[in-house]
């Protein structure tokens, strides 16, 4: 039998480290008469428009284009061609193995030869077996190539509602793609959900792990069958479809296999994925049965690392005691920060897994936000300088995934705004709190005494620090700020002039006229006719 020759490409941005495998590579030995070389993602593309590629050695890191978007253009293009990735990330040492699962290797760089070599025979011996399934006739192997392809459009077709869900556009779509597919078909979907990494990810290296795993749920729950499907579908879900006998009533062996999988990815990806395993169905109740799992994943917030099933749905119970934030509140006006966060935490522990839910999280955390927002704004601060910066915004989106997370959040956000109120308080001066504490307490009717009760100062002694500091009194700063809000509500607003005198702490009409008067030469109505006029003109 003649041995079967073989073409491989390898990519790389770096010319150097290209050459240095060109040459360190015994590439007669293995079989491989033609190797090409690409270093841009764009270049690649050219060489499998114009040749045949067997094998491509890609690295991931390249500065237009990962090596993982090539991947999966190659994937979806060039099916049958095998892919090694070339890397620098020393942290994924422990995705090479799983990765394997699917086919393929990672290779941490700088690459040692003896077991590129080894890689690549197994490559070759993955395409061997492969070629030995494809029939003779040239739509045999067109077919055997892009079959998985068309058989994940087709699903995710009906999943995106392009093919309507009913029997007769089914069947229909399935002919049009050359899909064998009847009517009375039965499948078990199963949504796979990565719940937490146990690490913190960035996107590219996030997007090469979820891919692993979709290699792992190949090996494990599919079982390299070619009959069942593996559908990405996005925000950390993977979706697998299984053909089934109808008559088969046991789904142990699923509930297994499904538990194998996820011990795996906690051993070797160190993620928590739980299992949403769905209910027989005929594919045009596909999309009902994949809502169903994808609500019952948006509302498991309680346990990780489960098999849960559809046909055994949760009962919640809503007879619970809501969280007393008012309390929390109080307790937070009087710097009780610890005391609150202990509260919460013994609260959300507390909670029966049976009531937890999604709406359950989501109450919760929009009341303890509300609650700290409004703290925040007692001290003077606002919460979006606080909470702006990128990880605050990520501990935030994740809050209502689990009451984990919603765990992770509270302590984040409790520790973050009392260690900034703390550092505020130190670093501000006397005459800054006082400041501070007459703008949050415009409205009341505030006294010297109350003022100085708050720094904790003689008022007398506050009087002097505070006219050396600004160059007035207190009672004068009081009075011009009360006028400047005044000013601005009469010209801005058509609130009446009486609430605008109780809004800066004036209870009687008649005391705030004659002051503002005094001060103004106009009385309210006229100041607002006045400057109303002159700014819309």
């Amino acid at each position: 039998m003649d041995r079967r020759m073989y073409q491989i490409l390898i990519v790389d941005d770096e010319i150097h480290a290209v050459e240095g495998i060109y040459s360190g590579v015994d590439w007669n030995k293995l079989g491989i008469t033609a190797v090409f070389k690409a270093y841009t993602v764009r270049q690649a593309k050219e060489i499998f428009v114009q040749e045949h590629i067997d094998i491509m050695l890609c690295d991931i890191e390249m500065p237009q284009a990962t090596g993982l978007e090539l991947a999966e253009w190659v994937r979806e293009c060039y099916p049958s061609t095998e892919t090694i990735f070339l890397t620098c990330h020393a942290d994924f040492k422990y995705a090479k193995q799983a990765l394997q699962l699917g086919g393929l290797d990672y290779i941490l760089k700088p690459v040692p030869f003896a077991e590129l070599e080894k890689v690549l025979e197994r490559a070759i011996d993955k395409i061997n077996k492969e070629s030995e399934m494809v029939q003779y006739s040239q739509f045999g192997q067109f077919w055997f190539q892009n079959q998985p392809m068309l058989i994940e459009r087709f699903w995710q077709d009906i999943l995106n509602q392009t093919v309507p869900s009913n029997p007769k556009a089914i069947s229909q779509a399935a002919a049009d793609r050359n899909i064998s597919y009847f009517e009375d078909m039965v499948f078990i979907p199963v949504l796979l959900s990565i719940q937490r990494w146990y690490k913190p990810l960035s996107l590219r290296d996030e997007k090469i792990l979820e891919y692993a795993l979709k290699n792992l749920a190949e090996e494990i729950l599919l079982e390299s069958r070619k009959d069942r499907t593996i559908i990405s579908l996005g925000n950390r879900r993977i979706l697998v479809i299984i053909p089934i006998d109808e008559k088969q009533e046991d789904i142990s062996e699923l509930e297994e296999s499904s538990q194998r999988y996820i011990e795996a990815c906690s051993h070797y990806f160190y993620c928590d994925i739980s299992c949403y395993i769905g209910e027989k169905v005929h594919g045009h109740g596909m999309l009902e049965t994949v809502s169903k799992l994808k609500e019952m994943e948006r509302n498991n917030v309680a346990y990780s690392n489960k098999v849960l099933l559809l046909s055994k749905p949760k009962v919640h119970s809503f007879d619970y005691k809501p969280a007393d934030i008012r309390l929390w509140s109080v307790m937070l006006e009087e710097g009780a920060f610890d005391k609150v966060l202990t509260e919460a935490m013994q609260y959300l522990n507390g909670v029966d897994k049976d009531v937890l839910n999604a709406d359950f999280l989501k109450r919760f955390y929009q009341n303890f936000q509300q609650m700290m927002h409004y703290i925040l704004q007692t001290k003077g601060i606002q919460a979006h300088q606080l909470f702006s910066d990128l990880n605050s915004q990520e501990v935030s989106e994740n809050a209502t995934r689990s009451v984990t997370h919603l765990q992770v959040w509270v302590k984040y956000t409790v520790i973050k705004a009392k260690e900034y109120i703390l550092s505020l308080e130190q670093s501000q001066s006397v005459v800054q709190r006082v400041i501070q504490f007459i703008n949050l307490h415009i409205s009341k009717d505030l006294s010297r005494e109350e003022i100085a009760n708050h720094v904790y100062l003689n008022p007398d002694y506050l009087t002097r620090i505070f006219k050396k500091e600004t160059g007035m009194a207190i009672s004068d700063y009081l009075l011009q700020e009360r006028l400047r809000i005044a000013q601005e509500l009469l010209v801005k607003t058509d609130m009446p002039i009486s609430a605008v005198a109780s809004q800066i702490g004036y209870s009687n009409f008649s005391h705030f006229s004659r002051t503002f008067k005094k001060h103004t030469n106009l009385n309210p109505n006229e100041y607002r006719q006045v400057h109303q006029k002159t700014l819309h003109s």
